[in-house]
């Protein structure tokens, strides 16, 4: 099979195969007993072997394609005529690196899904968006223009939409619409400065856009498209301020959701914001600056949510929008140093897959402690992998990694990245910003090292439940433990080997970036980068100490042993503080007294030419209700009626007023037609001024 078709197959395999499991599992509704259990069996086979199926056929095609990719060369397949325009899919070293990783993790969460998802409810409809959202989010990666990855990127959006609605409960349907309004608002202005480019530009394809913004004049009217896309490319990323839905779906959402949530979905937002700053505006300062910026806020803004959080998947959340943070620290900083930037790509992109390495880990170990606790409160998990030594060992390998301990990948990525900022030189705003990333990765041991220490190292208040926790054996399935276990031994060998695996594996994806040299080896265990890991880890254990144990945990009344309080503001919450507040009481009564006024005058205009220009004739003779037509058939009945009660209905007479009661019916028919009639027209309404604003633009433009 030839090599591009290989490329489509990866992307509408799993929409095919997302249909056939869900009938298997739609089948076992209308069955009992075994027959359920062999439907259910057969629907779970079907969803996990297509995501096995997917990451084989990846790894085959990145086999044979990793020489020519090696060489420069990409692999393409066009689709024409989609729309009006062309869906087109490529695979370059970037691509193949991160196609590999979403496959693998992919596999790895339907595996755990199978013991996750046992006893819970809308199963097959989990499996249908799980594999529909893969075949997304493959498009997404493997896109080669804008139009392409705008179309699966607004699929991806609604289909994990699913994921984190899944239990239906209050705080999972609430979390829903917040993320689902995120996706929709970042959608829209995607759109925007996609149709913005096009126009400017002429051209939508990834590899040209760095030749034509270069040619084009106009750089204001270029970064505001830029700034547009940005908006949906960071919605998704979970950076801050658009970073709300990503703390409250991950916690509501089932643990191999949530491990995909944030291991690759977030990274779909980071592949649009480096298709921006690395080929729209490469080397551009005045860009880089703003998204170094925001990347400076969301890495501390959620490092800090994650020490003040005691939800297990809360603080995982958190801290994936801290990561999120680091990797956007590092977009800035390539543009800052302009072609010197080898390191900062280079760290920009192995914490990518760092981080959505140790996320798969983290949160699918958060699932075995949810599925045997039936908790993330860490008051009541605590003491649970006292005994577990397993669950304890793969916990702390992504927990060292995520810290960037050395000798664990994290401290690889990190060191670059702290590389970066030092090589740019020592402002006084590089200056601090090198102290928040320092502050930031100390914060983020403190809040691993809290997690660990409560669930694998102190006991749980409660003694029976201590001793239910170390009784709790077996407590993952086979298929659960391959999972982990593969999943922890990925990311320990690629992270203790990294001149073997990371260093070729950037060098392969820098390319993407727009770095042709591979710059000087990093001697990434010399004196001076692991003191920067030191400070860091300093920091944390400082923090750990003196505010963690000191500040967020209380002795409660009674109570022999302290617990850990969420001492983090109510009120200090983005989407209740301000933007539920401004979209559904702000904006909404600004813009109905605006309908008001502009109701009122309409009402005034033709009351005047009622009584002027168009003055009202005679009205004729109105009946009370109904018409001549409900009267004269309410006749007919009433007289039916009439001689029934001194005929065949003497024993049960009837007395009904018929003229009245076909006159309501006429009425309630009346009704349902104008309620269809004024949905209609309001559709139409609302068309029409969609329609002229863009044609505004259009003659104005």
């Amino acid at each position: 099979m030839r090599l591009e078709w290989i490329l489509g197959f990866l992307v509408f395999f799993p929409f095919a195969a997302a249909p056939v499991s869900y009938c298997a599992g739609a089948w076992c509704l209308k069955r009992n007993g075994k027959d359920q259990e062999k439907q259910e069996t057969l629907r779970d086979v079907i969803a996990v072997l297509s995501a096995v199926c997917e990451f084989l056929l990846m790894l085959y095609l990145a086999l044979k394609a990793a020489g020519a990719v090696s060489a420069g060369e990409s692999i393409r397949l066009v689709l024409p005529d989609i729309c009006g325009w062309e869906l087109s899919f490529v695979l370059d070293g970037f691509r193949l690196l991160y196609g590999l990783t979403a496959s693998f993790m992919w596999m790895m969460a339907s595996m755990l899904s199978v013991e996750y998802m046992m006893h819970h409810r809308n199963r097959s409809r989990y499996y249908l968006f799980l594999l529909v959202t893969l075949g997304a989010t493959m498009g997404v990666f493997f896109s080669s223009n804008l139009y392409t990855t705008f179309v699966f990127f607004e699929i991806m959006s609604f289909t994990s939409y699913v994921w984190v609605a899944q239990e239906e409960t209050g705080a999972a349907l609430r979390a829903a619409g917040t993320y689902l309004a995120v996706a929709v608002i970042g959608g829209l202005a995607m759109l925007m400065g996609i149709l913005l480019l096009n126009r400017m530009l002429g051209v939508l394809e990834i590899s040209e856009l760095s030749r034509a913004a270069a040619a084009y004049e106009n750089k204001g009217l270029l970064y505001a498209a830029g700034g547009c896309m940005l908006v949906g490319f960071g919605a998704k990323a979970g950076a801050f301020p658009l970073h709300i839905w990503l703390p409250k779906a991950h916690p509501v959402a089932p643990a191999p959701a949530s491990a995909l949530l944030s291991g690759i979905l977030t990274k779909t937002g980071i592949y649009g914001t480096l298709i921006l700053s690395c080929s729209l505006f490469l080397h551009d300062r005045y860009w880089s600056v703003p998204v170094l910026g925001i990347g400076v806020a969301t890495m501390l803004g959620g490092a800090v949510l994650g020490v003040f959080s005691i939800d297990l998947k809360r603080v995982l959340a958190c801290s994936s929008m801290s990561q999120i943070g680091f990797i956007l620290v590092g977009i800035g900083m390539q543009g800052m140093l302009g072609e010197e930037n080898a390191l900062a790509v280079h760290g920009t992109f192995l914490h990518m897959v760092n981080h959505s390495l140790i996320k798969l880990v983290l949160f699918l170990a958060a699932g075995v402690i949810y599925m045997n606790a039936h908790s993330l409160d860490l008051n009541e998990i605590r003491g649970f992998g006292r005994k577990k030594p397993l669950l304890a060992c793969i916990f702390l390998t992504g927990a060292l990694a995520i810290s960037g301990v050395p000798f664990f990948g994290g401290y690889v990525s990190k060191t670059l990245l702290h590389e970066s900022i030092l090589e740019y030189g020592s402002t006084p705003w590089m200056k601090l910003t090198e102290w928040l990333f320092l502050l930031s990765g100390g914060l983020t041991a403190a809040y691993m090292t809290k997690l660990f220490a409560a669930i694998f190292v102190e006991k749980n208040e409660d003694k029976a439940r201590q001793e239910k926790y170390d009784r709790k054996v077996p407590y993952m399935n086979i298929i659960t433990k391959t999972a982990l276990a593969g999943s922890a031994l990925v990311l320990f060998v690629w992270g203790v080997l990294p001149s073997l695996t990371m260093d070729p594996a950037a060098v392969l994806a820098q390319r993407f970036m727009g770095l042709e040299d591979e710059g000087a080896a990093v001697s990434y265990f010399s004196l001076e980068n692991l003191k920067g890991a030191a400070i860091s880890l300093g920091i944390g254990a400082i923090v750990y100490i003196f505010f963690v144990r000191k500040c967020l945990m209380k002795r409660r009344e009674g109570a022999s042993a302290k617990a850990y309080v969420n001492a983090w503001p109510r009120w200090l919450d983005l989407e209740e503080l301000i933007y539920r507040p401004v979209l559904i009481k702000i904006f909404p009564a600004i813009f109905g007294v605006l309908c008001r006024i502009l109701d009122g005058f309409v009402d005034t205009a033709v009351v005047l030419l009622r009584k002027t220009l168009y003055r009202d004739s005679p009205l004729p003779y109105e009946r009370p209700e109904g018409n001549a037509l409900t009267v004269l058939i309410g006749r007919l009945l009433n007289g039916i009626q009439a001689v029934g009660n001194i005929t065949w209905r003497r024993q049960r007479q009837s007395h009904r007023d018929y003229k009245h009661l076909t006159a309501m019916k006429m009425e309630e028919f009346k009704e349902s037609g104008l309620v269809i009639q004024r949905s209609l027209s309001f559709g139409l309404l609302l068309f029409c001024v969609g329609l002229s604003l863009t044609l505004v633009y259009l003659i104005l433009w």
